[in-house]
């Protein structure tokens, strides 16, 4: 089963960084009734949507595989979990102390308002020819963590952590992946 899993996983990387955010929100667009869950029927439709090609006895083995809880439902955080690629936990706490430092109110939720003495727009080169206001910039930074094809301006921590799975994926070093995220943000 770890097979079909990969080849789900390899199918959203496919995607560059995006690939898992944009799996998340293709998934919660087939949440109908809007309770974070998916049932089998849900998951199978998501498959099939996606472009992977499984049969049914491989999408119910691969439900299964996700359903970490036997409810019977998959959850988002039990898919993505199952979906981001494996991360060493040096990985995943650099990524936490990176959030931290953006998220400045530690509401779990970065908006403009936390960019606001995190990150310097005036060295955007739209700010910089007049194109673009501090906001503006502020605004086109976020969307770079936020959902896909439906950015709402906040940025969650899953949001910020599937990005970074998207990135730690093509880096094979742990000191070199841990280096690059400290530089980034300053840490």
């Amino acid at each position: 089963m770890s097979a079909l899993i990969e080849k789900l996983r390899q199918k959203c990387l496919q995607r560059g960084a995006s690939g898992i955010k944009g799996l998340a929100r293709t998934f919660r667009i087939m949440d109908d009734d809007g309770n974070r869950t998916l049932n089998l029927e849900e998951f199978m439709k998501g498959l099939h949507d996606y472009g992977v090609a499984v049969s049914e006895d491989e999408a119910k083995g691969m439900f299964q595989a996700f359903d970490k809880d036997g409810s019977g439902a998959i959850d988002f955080e039990e898919f993505l979990d199952s979906l981001r690629p494996p991360m060493s936990q040096s990985r995943k706490d650099i990524i936490d102390k990176a959030f931290k430092k953006f998220d400045k109110t530690g509401d779990g939720v970065v908006t403009v308002d936390d960019l606001r003495g995190v990150y310097n727009p005036r060295q955007h080169k739209k700010y910089q020819d007049g194109s673009w206001t501090e906001k503006q910039v502020f605004e086109e930074f976020l969307k770079k963590f936020d959902s896909p094809n439906d950015p709402d301006g906040k940025v969650t921590h899953e949001e910020f952590v599937n990005y970074y799975a998207g990135v730690s994926a093509s880096v094979d070093d742990d000191a070199y992946f841990d280096l690059m995220i400290r530089n980034a943000w300053k840490i």
